[in-house]
C-alpha cells in the first residue's frame, strides 16, 4: 500500500504542475541516500519541461559520482552565489533525506529565506514543522524509498532504469545492502518493482560497496588492529582517529565510509561509535543493534540525530576530551546495551 495520502498527492501534483522553477536539495555531507533520492527525483522531475535543478551543500565522495546526473548536481561550497540564487527563485522545493534546517549547513540561510513552497521527503524521526509540507515516515528504508511512493502516487511522468538505479543504490546503501533499516515487507516490493526496469544490482553494489582505494583498505586494517577499543562491560567498542592519523592513510571523504559497523560483527558487542578528528570538530558516528536508542545517545550528548540503530553527531572539543565524555556517560547505560541479539520472545 502507497503511503501517500490523497491529499498529500494532490497538493505535490499542483505544485509541479504550478511551478515553473523546481529545485531538489539534500543535506551536507550527502551519503548515498542523498545522492541517490536527489539524482532519483531530480531525473524523474526533468520530464516536465520545467527548469530543476538539483543541489548539495557540498560534494559527495568519490563511489557515488558514478550516479546517473551526477555532474549536473551544483555544490553550494563552491557556486554559493548560483545555488542560493536558484533557491531564491524556485517556486517549488523538495528538501530530501533531512528533516532540519541546519541539515545543510551554511546553504541554511538562503534556504530559509527561500520563498518557494518546501516539501520535505524524509525518513529521519522528529522533523521540524519548518516545511510546508511533510512526507515523513520512519518505518521507510530509506528516503528514496519515500521517493518511489511518491513517483508512484502522483503518476505525472514515466519511471526508467535511470531513475530506478538512483533510487534503489539509497535503498541498498541505507540498509547496508539490507543488513538494516529493512525489516518491512513493502521494501522489497518497491526493490522488486526497481528491478524490474532493468535496473543491474550487482553493478550498483559493486560501485558501492567494492571500489575502494588501497590506502582506503589499510586504513580499515589500522583502525581494526591498532585503533579498535573493546569495552566488554558495556558491549560496546569504539575507534577514534586523529587528523594526523587521516593524514597518514591520506584520507579522503568517505574512506571511513562502514568501518563504524564493523566491530558490530564481533560476538556481543551491541554499540560502536567512530570519531574522526576534523578541522573544526570532531565528527562521530552510531551504530547499535537491537534496541539501543542511538538517535537519542547523539541528541542527547553529541549535538546529533538519526535512527534508532544509525546517528551521526559532533563534538567541538578535543579528541580526547569527546572520547573521555562518550567513556563517562557509558555507565548510565549498562542495562540498555545488554541486548542479546540471539534470543528471540
Amino acid at each position: 500500500m502507497n503511503r501517500i495520502s490523497l491529499e498529500q498527492k494532490s497538493i505535490i501534483q499542483k505544485q509541479i504542475k504550478e511551478s515553473n522553477k523546481i529545485a531538489v536539495v539534500s543535506h551536507f555531507n550527502p551519503d548515498g541516500d542523498a545522492v541517490g533520492s536527489l539524482l532519483g527525483f531530480y531525473n524523474y522531475l526533468k520530464q516536465s519541461g520545467k527548469t530543476i535543478h538539483a543541489l548539495l551543500p557540498n560534494e559527495a565522495p568519490e563511489f557515488l559520482h558514478w550516479m546517473p546526473a551526477h555532474n549536473e548536481i551544483i555544490f553550494h561550497s563552491a557556486n554559493t552565489e548560483i545555488a542560493e540564487r536558484i533557491v531564491s527563485q524556485a517556486d517549488t522545493i523538495f528538501v530530501l533525506d533531512f528533516n532540519e534546517p541546519k541539515r545543510v549547513e551554511k546553504f541554511q540561510t538562503a534556504l530559509a529565506a527561500a520563498k518557494g513552497f518546501k516539501i520535505m521527503i524524509d525518513h529521519h524521526p522528529m522533523p521540524s514543522p519548518t516545511w510546508d509540507l511533510l512526507i515523513s515516515d520512519i518505518t521507510s528504508s530509506s528516503t528514496a524509498e519515500l521517493v518511489y511512493e511518491v513517483i508512484e502516487a502522483i503518476d505525472l511522468y514515466e519511471m526508467d532504469k535511470t531513475i530506478a538505479t538512483c533510487l534503489l543504490s539509497s535503498i541498498i546503501t541505507d540498509t547496508g545492502c539490507f543488513e538494516f533499516n529493512s525489516s518491512n515487507p513493502r521494501t522489497f516490493e518497491i526493490v522488486a518493482n526497481l528491478l524490474s526496469y532493468g535496473v543491474e544490482k550487482d553493478k550498483i553494489i559493486g560501485n558501492i560497496m567494492k571500489s575502494h582505494t588501497e590506502q582506503r583498505m589499510k586504513l580499515q586494517g589500522y583502525c581494526l588492529y591498532e585503533k579498535m577499543k573493546i569495552l566488554p562491560q558495556y558491549h560496546a567498542a569504539y575507534v577514534a582517529l586523529s587528523s594526523e592519523e587521516l593524514k597518514k592513510f591520506n584520507y579522503k571523504k568517505g574512506d571511513a565510509e562502514g568501518l563504524v559497523d564493523m566491530p558490530l560483527s564481533i560476538k556481543g558487542i551491541n554499540f560502536t561509535v567512530f570519531f574522526t578528528e576534523q578541522t573544526e570538530k570532531i565528527r562521530i558516528s552510531f551504530r547499535s543493534r537491537g534496541t539501543f536508542n542511538v538517535n537519542l545517545f547523539a541528541r542527547n550528548h553529541f549535538n546529533g540525530g538519526g535512527h534508532l540503530n544509525a546517528a551521526g553527531g559532533d563534538s567541538f572539543v578535543s579528541l580526547e576530551e569527546t572520547v573521555a565524555k562518550f567513556l563517562s556517560l557509558l555507565p548510565d547505560y549498562t542495562h540498555e546495551l545488554n541486548y542479546n541479539p540471539l534470543k528471540f520472545n
